[in-house]
């Protein structure tokens, strides 16, 4: 009987031994609990396996799972963030206006650009700089407006009525100018009397910089023919032109010398049929005139003796 107990308890030990892994490390040299580990684990690993597969089946996202454990080092690079999923960074300018001590948010904070003082300051500087033209402008302005009250006051004082003007629409800066009289001994004035013309109508504007530049001067009415009028009632006279003006040269002066031209260059009224009730155009007359300033300026002015007017 005490051989059969100690027999069961022989197969008891060996059984626990078997099954006991810890007790399998410890006594590395039992060749039979080397074996049945290997049985064990070939069989966990199966069972692992078909585990892991029925967690896949049942969750379908289950191959980033990040949870340790045999066979999941795929899963532990897939749960890892991606590049793009920095932590956010603070903002470098923020870093910069701080003044942080170090050179690589003090380098951040120089490529951030300037602070919200160097921006107002560079706001102030502009708006400085705008007021300089505004200034200028308004100056110039007020020598033109004074300018030509003057020439108003002094054509009205005219004695001999040779010219008088009207306002375009109230506008001190564009004059409707007329001159009544011309050379009598001249067929222009025969042409005036026979037509009944009183005047002829010209037009003028005044640029910004007037008097230091000179007025567009153009013909409205009569049409004329000759006497240095050209297409669109433009006129060929080089006083007009920035060459040949000066800031001396008065309104009045400049229409006697447009009298004077007309009759030297045999300025007629036009009579033909049609053509006569043609009115010239400020466009036309603007191409014309430039025209003509170039051809001048490239072959030089013809200017009159002293004796002609």
């Amino acid at each position: 009987m005490a051989t059969l107990l100690r027999k069961i308890g022989l197969i008891r030990l060996h059984n626990r031994d078997t099954e006991d892994p810890k007790h399998h490390h410890n006594h590395r040299g039992g060749g039979g609990g080397q074996q049945s580990a290997s049985l064990r684990g070939k069989g966990g690993a199966k069972s692992g396996g078909h585990k892991q597969q029925q967690q896949q089946q049942q969750h379908p996202g289950g191959a980033g799972d990040a949870s340790p454990g045999p066979g999941k080092g795929k899963g532990k690079r897939a749960a890892e963030p991606a590049p793009r999923d920095k932590p956010p960074q603070p903002a470098a300018g923020a870093a910069g206006a701080a003044g942080a001590g170090g050179p690589r948010e003090r380098a951040a904070g120089a490529r951030a650009g300037p602070g919200p003082a160097a921006a107002a300051a560079a706001a102030a500087t502009a708006a400085g700089g705008s007021l300089v033209p505004a200034a200028r402008q308004q100056h110039c302005t007020q020598v033109r407006s004074r300018r030509l009250m003057k020439e108003l006051q002094d054509i009205a004082r005219l004695s001999d009525r040779f010219i008088s003007v009207e306002l375009v629409d109230e506008s001190l800066f564009d004059w409707n100018v007329k001159l009544h009289q011309v050379d009598k001994d001249s067929v222009l004035w025969q042409d005036m009397k026979e037509t009944n013309t009183e005047f002829i109508l010209l037009n003028l504007t005044f640029p910004d910089n007037f008097p230091f530049s000179p007025p567009f001067m153009r013909v409205l009415s009569p049409r004329l023919e000759n006497g240095y009028v050209l297409d669109g009632g433009a006129i060929c006279m080089e006083l007009l032109t920035p060459r040949g003006w000066s800031s001396a040269y008065t309104v009045e002066a400049v229409m006697r010398q447009f009298a004077a031209s007309l009759v030297k260059g045999q300025g007629r009224i036009c009579r033909k049929a049609g053509k006569s009730k043609k009115s010239f155009s400020r466009k036309e007359a603007e191409a014309t005139f430039k025209s003509l300033v170039k051809t001048h300026e490239k072959y030089g002015w013809v200017t009159p003796p002293v004796s002609d007017g």
